[in-house]
């Protein structure tokens, strides 16, 4: 999906290259989405991590998790980056992959937060077009609250950057906003498009979730993702604590 001036379920999808690919079953509501969760992006430039709350934009926190999820980011290419603007990624390496997605967007939602310096949100083309597109704001970009595509009103945050600015400051902007000219020959050609004509362009590695927390009525339960799977913990004395079950060496 273009960007103007701009859970878990797992079925089997055969690609057009004839490789398997995982994606969410997108029957699963909203509700299956943590109210917080943490994700971390590893890049060319090295790694930054995200929070995302479901309270901010539940259709698009509910889509970046199945996204995150299903391992949609993963050699993803940061095609867009503006200095003292945004960061811009989201179309899949795997052309499969990205139709898949593009087909299916999410409905609109109201602005609950501005757009500032280190927030992330769905890019989109008009009125219920957002799909898998991210931008990250590099500034206070304010005007993106309120302006109009086509009929839709401002870019509703899903998520922010806690960790790694220095990472996303670092990413490659020789090319600027072109690239984004040529968004439908990427979606055609998949990477292989960005590396021939952008040559440059950092990308993201994979990204993974870290941590899930889900709100209860008298408490909260942090579930904490790591090599020795899930573990959990009700807590009532400090409702925003997250729990992490390793030293995240990379923050």
């Amino acid at each position: 999906m273009r960007f103007g001036i701009i859970s878990l379920m797992l079925f089997i999808h055969a690609g057009a290259n004839g490789q398997f690919k995982n994606l969410p079953d997108l029957s699963l509501s909203d509700t299956l989405t943590p109210d917080t969760f943490r994700a971390v992006f590893k890049t060319t430039r090295g790694n930054f991590v995200i929070e995302a709350y479901k309270a901010w934009a539940p259709k698009g926190v509910a889509r970046l998790y199945q996204l995150i999820k299903s391992g949609y980011f993963n050699n993803n290419v940061i095609f867009r980056v503006q200095p003292d603007y945004v960061v811009q990624f989201g179309i899949s390496g795997d052309t499969s992959l990205y139709s898949y997605w593009d087909k299916k967007p999410i409905t609109d939602e109201p602005l609950l937060k501005p757009n500032k310096k280190g927030i992330i949100s769905f890019a989109s083309g008009g009125p219920n077009t957002r799909s898998t597109q991210l931008f990250i704001n590099k500034k206070d970009n304010y005007k993106l609250d309120t302006i109009n595509i086509g009929g839709a009103v401002g870019y509703p945050p899903v998520a922010k950057i806690i960790s790694g600015w220095k990472v996303v400051e670092n990413f490659f902007s020789g090319h600027g906003r072109e690239p984004v000219n040529h968004q439908d020959s990427a979606a055609l050609y998949g990477n292989k498009y960005w590396h021939r004509k952008f040559p440059g362009l950092d990308k993201i590695i994979k990204a993974r979730i870290v941590t899930i927390m889900f709100r209860q009525k008298k408490s909260q339960t942090s579930k904490v993702l790591g090599k020795k799977g899930i573990g959990k913990k009700s807590f009532t004395k400090r409702p925003t604590e997250l729990f992490v079950a390793a030293p995240l060496h990379f923050l």
